[in-house]
């Protein structure tokens, strides 16, 4: 991994966040970058990348020994080259190329640039002082005022804020949020304002950034391995149920498949059956109505006596219908 890249400033303007709160941004261009050359701690001291941003650059405004010093690395002539340090373990070789996606939304980073160049300026304008009253006769508006002690020491204090050149200088500015990193057209979206004018290059370097970074990662990694073969010898101990669970789950399988196989046989019973099921229809009314005289057989063992008077009764009515069929001939 690399520590940063180099940009171009494209210019500023403002987004809206879900919530509708105007933040204002920086677009800027940056990369690819190729590696020109790759120092490291043998040959020349330290370990750096330095990196040139792709460039149109005409080889007639490029010197020989420049032209000499790309040839090396197979790349043409570019405008700037800059230096960033890299993770010694990365497998990086001299015309290898870096994106912008080496940036993640949400990480902070600082950017250097030069600063917009301001001319010669007062004491109100580069740092910001008061002044005196405006009014008339007080003969003391924008002055510095009194800049030193005249009996000791005699002279102005190193670092006292003057009028002189204001801007023009190399500035970082630190802890921007990356909104947005859009690999296919190479820009990076920064939160907030960057130093220079639109146009000037830009240095963007990862806040956190840490040469020997993956070694620790591999560290972490290499003590966190030993300590997962713990959970795992605990792990068989569980797995003794999980065996009585997956045999559970096999036999409740063949259950599932035992009704599986009746239930396309059911179906296939009851068409046979509907000529079955028709014959105990009429039997059933017959059965209806056999409980209905069952009722009476349990009150007939207790009317046995009072039958019989019926029968003597019907047969009175029997003998006195004739009597009077013979009465009706006779009249």
């Amino acid at each position: 991994m690399i520590e940063g890249l180099i940009g171009k400033k494209i210019g500023m303007t403002q987004i809206f966040d879900e919530n509708g709160n105007v933040a204002p941004i920086t677009v800027i261009k940056v990369g690819p970058c190729t590696v020109i050359q790759k120092k490291t701690k043998e040959k020349n001291g330290y370990s750096a990348l330095q990196l040139g941003l792709i460039e149109e650059k005409s080889r007639k405004r490029t010197t020989k020994p420049l032209l000499g010093h790309y040839e090396k690395s197979g790349t043409p002539p570019v405008k700037i080259l800059r230096e960033f340090q890299f993770a010694e373990k990365g497998e990086v070789k001299e015309g290898d190329q870096f994106f912008v996606d080496i940036f993640q939304v949400g990480e902070k980073v600082h950017v250097v640039g030069v600063s917009k160049g301001k001319g010669f300026a007062g004491v109100v304008k580069r740092w910001g002082y008061h002044g005196g009253k405006a009014s008339h006769g007080s003969m003391f508006h924008r002055a510095p005022g009194s800049v030193g002690a005249s009996a000791f020491p005699s002279r102005v204090t190193k670092g006292k804020k003057l009028p002189g050149h204001m801007g023009n200088r190399r500035v970082t500015v630190r802890n921007l949020k990356v909104i947005q990193a859009d690999k296919e057209n190479n820009l990076l979206v920064v939160k907030g304002a960057v130093p220079g004018a639109s146009g000037g290059y830009l240095l963007i370097k990862k806040a956190n950034f840490d040469p020997e970074s993956p070694i620790t990662d591999q560290i972490k990694v290499e003590q966190s391995v030993p300590e997962k073969p713990k959970p795992e010898e605990a792990k068989p101990e569980p797995r003794k149920p999980e065996e009585a669970k997956t045999e559970q789950v096999e036999a409740k399988k063949p259950a599932a498949e035992e009704p599986e196989k009746p239930t396309p046989e059911e179906p296939k019973e009851p068409k046979p059956k509907e000529p079955e099921i028709e014959e105990p229809e009429k039997p059933t009314p017959e059965q209806a109505e056999e409980p209905k005289p069952e009722k009476p057989e349990a009150e007939e063992p207790e009317r046995p006596a009072p039958e019989k008077p019926k029968e003597s009764e019907q047969a009175k009515p029997e003998s006195s219908q004739p009597d009077s069929s013979e009465k009706e001939k006779k009249e």
